[in-house]
């Protein structure tokens, strides 16, 4: 069988005083899928890539998008053009984040970029403040057109070289509930039509025309409408928006928050808020989560799967994890490049086992559980294990009547394909996490390890242990969606 979907179901337990474990019985329902999700996503700082550890790592990730933006990007001017000289980021108080504008050098043979580029896809981040003003009535509104010099040298530039970019992004975060910055919805959308019809003019070949994305910012309705009415159909190619839903990484209750299944579930709100505007304007590529962390300034490292599940479930066709290196939030240790187990491991899994076709799931047997989508277990419980058995669904259409029909409990012929993950010692905050009880250690020439399944009889449940994720495969399942 061609395998071209995995199942997968995130699973959220409240706290629970007493050690158990409990049975649970999981219906897949495989007639139809809800969701296509296109791509993994992660972000990279402007560092040096000859360190073998990193470039192992983003091998390891392929095909692997890559952002370069983030919250100082409409404070940087690319060194290209008109643009010749460089400076540095200073602090400033007195500007925006704290810190003075800046320009990127772009030096042929040595920039990282030059060479990320030849490995991944790469969306590059756009400065949407260049040519406005600071309101002096409002603050932090910036009003004024946008000047598009430096983003046209910059394309002219690309194209000289002979890089693929896989898409630019107008801004970051310059929605009404932006930080720091903020441009009202109307002139936003009316210049990404500016910088739309920029790009088709030196990219005319629509098969390798950059995409346009906007406004990576966080979810507004009245703001978002607003852009997307003015823009109109056929301009932006992601509607992206970002996603922190724990707030402060410094926020004392960050490990209660990450075990309540009732406040994980909030940020479902914002997901669906987003995707009925994808269905009122039907931008070409939907939605994209291109900026997410578990919590803002990091936090809560490994916990982040769910939202992975979740951003599925509601058809998201790329999520962007802050950051691959750098920062609060990064997969690789900043010093040495070396994965960082406990977020590399789990994400490593998703990308290679996950597959593109999302398939609704419900559980039965016990309300304290949570599933989310087709197969991860995560058990945020400290003190009960489960059991899973599961059965499949199949909602079938003969002769203008439909017919649900709940099949019995699915017992395979071959054998599971189990990733066990748990961390080291138990502790959630390490940086150490165990595959199938083995430490995931890089090799000695900073390869990342082989991560091989358990396999497990097929008529067995599958035991999911208390603070553990779980992928699993079965490679027998009948789904008509994926077929």
């Amino acid at each position: 069988m061609d395998l071209k979907c995995i199942f997968s179901l995130a699973i959220f337990v409240s706290q629970i005083s007493l050690l158990s474990t409990r049975n649970v019985n999981l219906v897949i329902q495989g007639a139809t899928s809800i969701g296509e999700p296109d791509d993994k996503f992660d972000g990279l700082l402007n560092l040096d890539l000859k360190k073998k550890g990193l470039i192992n790592a983003i091998k390891a990730f392929n095909p692997l998008r890559i952002k370069v933006g983030g919250s100082l990007q409409d404070q940087v001017a690319y060194g290209v053009g008109g643009v010749k000289n460089c400076p540095n980021f200073m602090k400033n108080e007195d500007s925006l984040f704290g810190f003075s504008q800046a320009a990127f050098p772009w030096i042929d043979g040595t920039n990282s970029i030059n060479f990320s580029i030849k490995l991944v896809k790469v969306a590059f981040g756009l400065n949407a403040l260049l040519g406005r003003n600071r309101s002096q009535i409002e603050k932090g509104l910036w009003g004024g057109n946008w000047k598009s010099q430096n983003a046209r040298d910059f394309m002219k530039y690309t194209i000289s070289k002979g890089y693929k970019v896989d898409s630019y992004e107008f801004g970051n975060q310059l929605s009404r509930a932006g930080m720091g910055a903020s441009i009202e919805a109307e002139q936003y959308g009316k210049d990404i039509v500016v910088l739309k019809n920029l790009v088709k003019e030196l990219h005319p070949d629509p098969k390798t025309q950059p995409k346009v994305l906007g406004p990576s910012g966080y979810h507004d309705e009245t703001w978002f409408n607003s852009f997307l009415e003015v823009s109109g159909h056929d301009v932006v190619d992601g509607v992206t928006h970002h996603i922190y839903n724990l707030g402060p990484g410094h926020d004392p209750n960050m490990i209660t928050k990450i075990q309540d299944p009732s406040y994980l579930n909030q940020v479902a709100q914002t997901y669906k808020g987003v995707l009925n505007i994808i269905n009122k304007f039907k931008p070409q590529s939907g939605a994209w989560v291109f900026e997410s962390g578990r919590a803002l300034h990091g936090g809560a490292k490994d916990l982040y799967l769910d939202q992975f599940g979740m951003a599925s479930t509601y058809n998201r066709k790329v999520f962007c994890r802050q950051t691959l290196i750098g920062g609060n939030y990064a997969l690789l240790n900043t010093t040495t490049s070396i994965p960082i187990q406990i977020t590399t491991g789990p994400a490593l899994l998703w990308h290679r086992l996950m597959g593109s076709t999302v398939l609704a799931v419900t559980q039965e047997s016990n309300p304290n559980l949570r599933p989310k989508i087709s197969i991860i277990f995560i058990n945020l419980s400290k003190d009960s294990s489960f059991n899973v058995t599961l059965s499949n669904y199949e909602h079938q259409s003969r002769n203008l009547r439909s017919t649900d029909v709940a099949k019995p409990e699915f017992r395979g012929s071959k054998d599971r394909e189990e990733y066990h993950l748990a961390t080291l010692a138990g502790n959630i905050q390490g940086q150490i996490v165990l595959l199938n009880d083995v430490p995931m250690v890089p090799t000695e020439t900073f390869d990342i390890p082989v991560m091989e399944p358990n396999l497990v009889n097929a008529s067995t449940p599958i035991s999911i242990v208390a603070h553990s994720i779980v992928y699993v495969t079965i490679r027998d399942f009948q789904a008509p969606a994926c077929a």
